[in-house]
């Protein structure tokens, strides 16, 4: 890759849509909370709990990252957890950010519930005072629960329906179709929550096509197995449902063997709406500009392609229609602004032909 290219990306206005806050716990942060609260840890040192990132599948990560969320007790530790990984978004142009977080990882600690949403919400508070990004806060249901522990968490959400704008469902895949949740999801959306659920990671396209209409996800999280479906491919395409992947995060998990295999080239190929995110950032080695980049020197994508995946990244977030449409013209100057020096940069292109349609304020909104 380039320098031009990197730096672009680098600057590149953008959103991200698939973070678990609790993925931004990197190790030197573990330590510094757990000598905070005294917890005691199983590893000597924040490189020995480093060196324990290699996951041959997505539970072992779960079982690394429930460990790790021991040291996370106070309101203090959730507003330091959120404001560092603010700090970091700010640092890669992130403008916007809709962040997930796991409330029965820590409920089931005895951790109160307030601690959590009022230390991340503070947090979110200052951004939104200073230089952001903007917010949107999404609880997630662990999956590997029961439906019934489900229910009871959606209900203890509901003090804080300003601040909570949707559900979401996470954790294990495997043994836990949409389905077990279709209850939970049916009255959060009669609540007036929002729904998104992961599903085709580890799961099958199947998964994808019941988070859709048994759940009522309006965006699904990863999604890359629907690949695996070519008339889910299509329905994705005809109802520009959006999918939030993580390519890092799927190697790192071994879903894919390596950056090339991914199919999030043939999706966008297929006129899917994909986004790109980083997930659990602190765990799989990148943050989102490490994720754009690791696509683009796969796919060789070009500037514009690049953009195409930042515009479409706000098309399909939740902010109002109007700040979609700034944001995505912040992304369209950024652009034009580099076109008019390309002559003077070294940015390979593809063969003269994007990847990527250009889109515009007037066919990337999917309200």
């Amino acid at each position: 890759m380039s320098n031009a290219i990197a730096e672009f990306i680098d600057g590149l206005p953008k959103a991200e849509l698939h973070l678990h806050i609790e993925g931004t716990l990197e190790p030197e942060m573990v330590f510094t909370l757990a000598e905070r609260n005294r917890v005691n840890l199983p590893y000597s040192s924040v490189e020995a709990l480093r060196a324990a990132y290699d996951f041959e599948n997505l539970q072992d990560f779960l079982n690394l990252y429930y460990q790790a969320t021991r040291v996370l007790l106070t309101e203090r530790d959730f507003h330091d957890l959120a404001s560092a990984y603010l700090a970091r978004a700010r640092a890669q142009n992130i403008r916007h950010a809709e962040i997930f977080f796991d409330p029965q990882a820590h409920t089931r600690r005895g951790v109160p519930l307030a601690a959590i949403v009022e230390g991340i919400g503070a947090a979110l508070d200052e951004a939104s005072r200073s230089n952001g990004p903007t917010t949107r806060l999404i609880a997630c249901f662990l999956r590997d629960l029961d439906a019934a522990d489900a229910m009871r968490t959606l209900d203890s959400l509901l003090p804080w329906r300003a601040r909570i704008v949707g559900v979401g469902l996470d954790s294990a895949e495997a043994n836990n179709p949409p389905a077990k949740f279709a209850e939970t999801f049916s009255r959060a959306r009669r609540l007036g929550f929002r729904a998104v659920a992961h599903a085709g990671e580890e799961g099958p396209a199947a998964f994808v096509a019941d988070a859709l209409d048994k759940l009522g996800a309006e965006r699904i999280d990863h999604g890359v197995r629907a690949i695996e479906d070519p008339e889910l491919v299509a329905r994705l395409v005809r109802e520009q449902v959006p999918l939030t992947v993580c390519p890092l995060s799927n190697i790192r998990l071994r879903v894919y063997s390596d950056m090339p295999h991914h199919p999030v080239s043939r999706l966008i190929d297929a006129g899917v709406l994909v986004t790109i995110n980083s997930d659990d950032p602190a765990y799989f080695g990148g943050y989102v500009n490490a994720n754009y980049r690791a696509v683009q020197e796969a796919f060789d994508l070009t500037t514009s392609d690049l953009a195409a995946l930042a515009k479409a990244s706000f098309a399909a977030s939740w902010l109002e229609p109007a700040e979609k449409a700034t944001k995505i013209e912040e992304v369209q100057l950024y652009l034009q602004r580099l076109n008019k020096a390309r002559a003077a940069l070294d940015i390979p292109k593809h063969h003269g032909v994007n990847r990527i349609p250009i889109m515009t304020p007037f066919n990337v909104f999917h309200d």
